[in-house]
Order: C-alpha cells, then structure tokens, then sequence
C-alpha cells in the first residue's frame, strides 16, 4: 500500500498510431485529445510526480492537449523518444527512468496515453492495494474486459525494466511470473483506442462517472 501522492506515473504516448492513421493521441474524445483524458486522470488520482512520453508529433500532441486545456501540463515532464519504431519498451525504459531518477518514488504507474477511459479510482485503488514485499507489481482486473492496465510497478520489479525489449512493455514480466502479480477486482473497463472505429465506439456511449468512495477494492490477492 502506498499513499498516491508518493507515487509516479509514466504515461506512455510516443507510439505513432499507424492503425489509427497517425495522431492517434491527439484525436478528439469529447472535445479532448486522448492524451488529455489520461492527464486528467492522473492528476484527479492525486499522483504526486508525472511524467510523459512522446514521440516525434510531441510538439503538435502537446499544443493540442494546451489547447483544450492549459494547465493539464503544469508539473509534468516530458520526454520525447527519439526511435519509438523500436517498440514500446523503449519508451517505457526512458519514462521509467526519468521517474526514478530523483527522489526514487514508493511506485511506478505505467499507464497508455491511447486509454482515455482509465479512471482515478482504479488508480487509487492500485496504490491502495496490500501488496507483499514479494509482489513487483498490481493490476487491475476489471469486469469490463481483460485489460491489464494501468500497471503499477513496485521497487522490486524496478530491476527488471532495463531487460525490457519489443513492443509488449511490461505484458511478458507479468506472465512470466504471475504469482508476484496482485490483482485487484475492479468495476468497468479500459478499452485502447486503436483504429477510428475504437474511437467512434468510445465517442458512442457516454463515460460512466468515477465511483466515489472506493477506499478498498472489492478482492485483493495475488494471481496464481
């Protein structure tokens, strides 16, 4: 259990959409680039230190989600990846460690920039869960569909990031060794937008409201 202010979040958004058309998360959700939905959601968790990870659109992602909304910006760091056709992992290496690299924080929540659904009570609830010194990482395990994320990655997986490689990020550290993985039994879903017609599914049916008062999930255990 960590307390989400002493948390980092790493939103990873550098990929180039080529599914989608290109300017994946720039795309409008509700008047709001995807990205800024994911921001926002972070910043309603509380997260104390966020840092995101663009690609070579970053300056035009970035004068999109100013646009809408200004300060959604304000204590962020970004960092551009300069070869994300090399893969997710890449990205997440160099979030992680522009994360950690100061004031190491009591956990890591990787989350994707193309995921405008997640929601600041599941973040809550991922930092809340009771996790043993054992377990390197929490997810979610949502009602809505199987999506494992977002992740958040404790200290004693911190070693394993650096051995990260291709497009997968962090799905082949939690499937080799699912008995260190907590799973926490959340409401919904967290669909990824990957082509227009994800988009225009999401666009389709209104965002649920955040449930209030979900200081403890309704089951915590580590998978196995």
């Amino acid at each position: 259990m960590i307390i989400a202010r002493d948390a980092a979040a790493v939103i990873l958004a550098a990929g180039a959409g080529s599914r989608f058309g290109g300017g994946k998360v720039r795309a409008a959700l509700e008047g709001r680039p995807l990205l800024a939905h994911v921001l926002a959601a972070v910043r309603e968790a509380g997260i104390g230190r966020v840092v995101v990870v663009l690609g070579r659109d970053a300056g035009a992602v970035l004068d999109a989600v100013r646009d809408v909304d200004p300060g959604v910006l304000e204590r962020v760091l970004v960092t551009v990846n300069p070869t994300p056709e090399r893969g997710l992992a890449t990205s997440l290496r160099l979030g992680f460690g522009a994360a950690t690299a100061v004031a190491p924080p009591a956990g890591v929540l990787v989350l994707l920039g193309d995921q405008p659904r997640v929601r600041a009570d599941v973040l809550r609830v991922l930092c809340g869960a009771v996790a043993s010194a054992h377990a390197f990482a929490v997810v979610p395990r949502y009602a809505g569909d199987a999506a494992p994320n977002p992740v958040l990655l404790l200290p004693a997986g911190w070693p394993l990031v650096a051995g990260l490689t291709g497009d997968r990020g962090l799905g082949p550290l939690l499937a080799a060794d699912p008995a260190r993985v907590v799973r926490v039994a959340v409401p919904g879903a967290n669909p990824d937008v990957d082509t227009p017609a994800d988009l225009a599914a999401l666009a389709a049916v209104a965002d649920p409201p955040s449930p209030r008062g979900r200081g403890s999930p309704a089951s915590t255990r580590p998978a196995g």
